[in-house]
């Protein structure tokens, strides 16, 4: 002991001690410095990645289209990404506005009827009573009905405008990680070498296994979950604003969140269907069922089509993912959480069976 006391008080081993830990403290301390300067700015960017990873095999088919011109195929990335969020945003949000103006002018003037009840509400499970006896109050003394949800109601208004806000900000995040993805695309052969470069250096000379199977996982979650999400809340928005059902954009909003965390879409869609029946005539309300019932079916296709060459990653770690995103990081976070949490699930047990799955060449990694 005496004589390993003495050798770390020589000055010939304190100093390269010293040296080394001055040189972990800097670094520690720009990384902390960069990720608090960088931390408003991480959910866009994080998920700019995400779209740029998810979408490259289709940039590298435009930048073809345009004779290779990395530029001009990036400006046309962000338009058509721009006009795909914006304008089923602005349709959506525009009823969601005239509903809400409509209703508050029949509220001013006393001129809101809410039809009665049908009998067969009785008959749900649980809830059909006290469904039924609130439905018949509201449709013959509305004040009367508000008047006993007064609390609720409040605390819904409070709920309402927040979450507002949170979309807002959702929003902007959106249109943010457009433009990083189109960006981090735009330089995908630089990102790939330092993506590369430090899969090596975390992993050894199996990081590029590793990387290729983290790609493979992002695709396959983005476009076997949120993508056939994406799919199913556009067309039920649409076949809600062609039945003029009130609030179509809330609802929509509502099927996206639904389909994410990998619940039943029908939790929405049958009480708009219900409702549906007590304003539209017997053929409008039937072709709107139909077609509500066929945007809930429509992910049995389109899931085992997308995920035919993904990962199998459990839907418990897409639902997790979804609500701790959603929880932590608002309306992003919905989107992000499932894939992070998927790839960091699949990266793990790669590791655990030593024998990393998507070691095999992958066509759609050429360029990223």
């Amino acid at each position: 002991m005496d004589e390993m006391r003495v050798r770390l008080e020589s000055p010939e081993t304190f100093e390269p001690l010293l040296r080394l830990a001055l040189r972990f403290g800097t670094l520690a301390l720009l990384l902390i410095w960069c990720f608090t300067i960088m931390k408003p700015f991480l959910n866009p960017i994080l998920w700019g990645l995400i779209i740029a990873i998810a979408s490259h095999p289709l940039f590298v088919r435009l930048r073809a289209a345009v004779h290779g011109r990395t530029a001009v195929a990036a400006t046309l990335y962000v338009l058509l990404a721009l006009a795909l969020l914006v304008l089923p945003a602005y349709l959506l949000a525009d009823t969601l506005i005239v509903s809400l103006k409509l209703l508050a002018h029949h509220l001013a003037d006393g001129t809101l009827r809410v039809p009665p009840p049908p009998d067969s509400v009785r008959s749900w499970i649980l809830v059909g009573d006290p469904i039924h006896r609130f439905w018949l109050l509201a449709s013959t003394n509305l004040d009367q009905a508000f008047a006993s949800i007064t609390p609720e109601l409040t605390s819904m208004g409070r709920s309402m405008v927040s979450g507002v806000s949170d979309v807002l900000v959702g929003f902007l995040e959106f249109i943010i990680a457009i433009f990083v993805a189109a960006a981090f695309m735009a330089n995908a052969a630089s990102g790939q070498r330092i993506a590369g470069d430090v899969a090596i250096r975390l992993a050894g000379e199996g990081g590029r296994s590793y990387a290729d199977l983290a790609v493979r996982t992002i695709r396959s979650v983005t476009k076997g979950i949120i993508g056939v999400a994406l799919i199913q809340s556009l067309l039920a928005g649409l076949g809600f604003l062609a039945a003029d059902i009130p609030a179509a954009g809330l609802l929509a909003l509502l099927c996206l969140i639904i389909a994410i965390v990998q619940l039943p879409l029908v939790l929405v869609l049958l009480p708009v269907v219900i409702y549906a029946f007590t304003i539209l005539d017997p053929v409008p309300a039937v072709v709107f069922a139909v077609w509500c019932t066929g945007v809930s079916l429509i992910e049995h296709v389109l899931r085992p089509l997308m995920l035919a060459r993904g990962v199998d990653v459990p839907m418990l770690v897409v639902f997790i993912g979804a609500i701790g995103g959603l929880l932590t990081s608002g309306v992003l976070g919905l989107f992000v959480g499932p894939v992070v949490l998927a790839l960091g699930y699949t990266l793990v047990l790669a590791w655990l069976q030593a024998a990393p799955r998507g070691s095999t060449a992958d066509p759609d990694m050429e360029g990223l």
